[in-house]
């Protein structure tokens, strides 16, 4: 990285000089964790052959399985793993950032080590294992859109939690009631609606604490949820907790791909409407007016303010936007996931999805794909349980919001948010 500094001459004269930093960051994290498997390599070593499913049982080309020994494989990675620390540490040295594909393939080769340990003696079923963390990880990417918008709007969006909630409880009753699922999406889209338009109403007109808002916001929705669930939904779980669920669309020939056609394309219509998000999301933020003026209002809104952009407007209704579509992500879990509301089932997932924002850098494919890796955490630990590792479960229970600590604190405690996020604007 480099910067500007000025430095005053013997004759008074201010000069700029450039001063070039190191980025020793992500390459002490990635030799940090090749430090850290390699101790569990050696401390609890691991014998056998470790086996690994291609093929689904519902796609029509057979792939063999692949055997590796468990041994030998997993220090032949740890040895690759400390080349690409070594590059990353070069990289560094001489004043330029790692690149995003040495972390890349850093986590992939990590990630497939630590699955050739767990797999001694065991089977590892690859498709089910990407199939289950793409499904944990829509209410994540939903919730996370939320949060990019917001924040790129000038508004902190701490209560993606309570949308997650809220659209869940709207899902339910509405589907039950109606006996359509889309209306019940509709329903979830409106309860984030109501949601961040109370967080709007505070943080833009009101001008009060964001963080605070948002905190209160969470425990409010999970009190009134969690008293019209034992007030309304559980004496009358027949008629108001049985919602129409949405059922797999299987795309043809696309869903036949080895391995990752099942994964994502014989999926529900909420996954197929999580893809369009994410690709309109990613487009408009940055080639369209709309994306150019959410921008502004939360780098520059005194700018934005002089060229007759109305600030407080825009964030208004883009933080609506914004809860909408994290809604959508609380509909997942009652349409799809879950055959009925519980109480409090999105189970802090947005704080997560939050993470994922900052993790991502605040751009929505990177915040999809930082979702993407806290859903494949969850669904590791679903996989540990069942190959039995020597890892005690109270870890492994840790283990998503460890790799959540870890990609936050590690990757992007370096970089800022939008300039004005957090900050109300007073038109002077």
């Amino acid at each position: 990285m480099t910067s500007l500094a000025q430095t005053e001459a013997a004759d008074g004269t201010v000069q700029l000089a450039t001063v070039r930093a190191r980025h020793l960051k992500a390459p002490i994290v990635l030799a940090g964790a090749t430090v850290l498997l390699a101790l569990l390599f050696l401390l609890v070593p691991r014998s056998g052959t470790s086996t690994f499913r291609l093929n689904d049982p519902a796609s029509p080309f057979a792939l063999p399985d692949v055997a590796l020994p468990t041994g030998p494989t997993s220090w032949v990675i740890i040895a690759i793993l400390v080349v690409l620390s070594a590059l990353a540490f070069l990289r560094a040295w001489s004043y330029r950032k790692p690149s995003i594909w040495l972390v890349i393939a850093f986590s992939v080769l990590a990630v497939f080590g630590f699955l050739v340990w767990a797999g001694a003696g065991g089977l590892v079923p690859v498709s089910s294992l990407l199939f289950g963390a793409v499904s944990l990880s829509v209410p994540l990417v939903f919730g996370a859109l939320g949060g990019v918008i917001g924040e790129r709007a000038g508004v902190v969006n701490v209560a993606i939690e309570g949308q997650l909630l809220l659209g869940a409880f709207s899902a339910a009753l509405l589907s039950s009631i109606t006996g359509s699922a889309f209306i019940g999406l509709l329903g979830a889209m409106v309860g984030g609606v109501l949601v961040a338009a109370v967080l709007a109403a505070f943080a833009i007109k009101y001008l009060v604490e964001q963080v605070i808002v948002g905190v209160v916001l969470n425990v409010l929705v999970s009190g009134l949820t969690g008293f019209l669930y034992g007030a309304l939904l559980a004496p009358n779980e027949a008629t108001l907790n049985t919602p129409v669920r949405f059922s797999r669309i299987e795309i043809p020939l696309l869903s036949d791909i080895p391995i990752i056609g099942p994964v994502l394309f014989n999926q529900t219509f909420i996954v197929y409407l999580m893809f369009i998000t994410v690709a309109v999301v990613a487009w408009g933020l940055y080639r369209t007016k709309w994306g150019l003026r959410l921008r502004a209002v939360g780098e520059h809104p005194q700018a934005a303010d002089t060229v007759g952009i109305k600030v407080n407007a825009t964030r208004f209704w883009n933080v609506l936007l914004a809860g909408a579509i994290a809604g959508i992500g609380g509909a997942y879990f009652t349409l799809v996931s879950v055959p009925q509301f519980g109480k409090d089932m999105t189970a802090g997932l947005g704080f997560i999805a939050l993470a994922a924002v900052i993790f991502g850098r605040w751009d929505p494919i990177r915040a999809t794909l930082a979702a993407l890796l806290f859903g494949f955490a969850t669904n590791l630990q679903n996989l540990l349980s069942i190959l039995k590792t020597p890892i005690p479960g109270e870890f492994m229970l840790m283990l998503p919001y460890v790799v959540t600590l870890l990609a936050v604190a590690g990757f992007a405690g370096q970089i800022r948010g939008p300039a004005a996020s957090g900050k109300p604007y007073i038109k002077s």
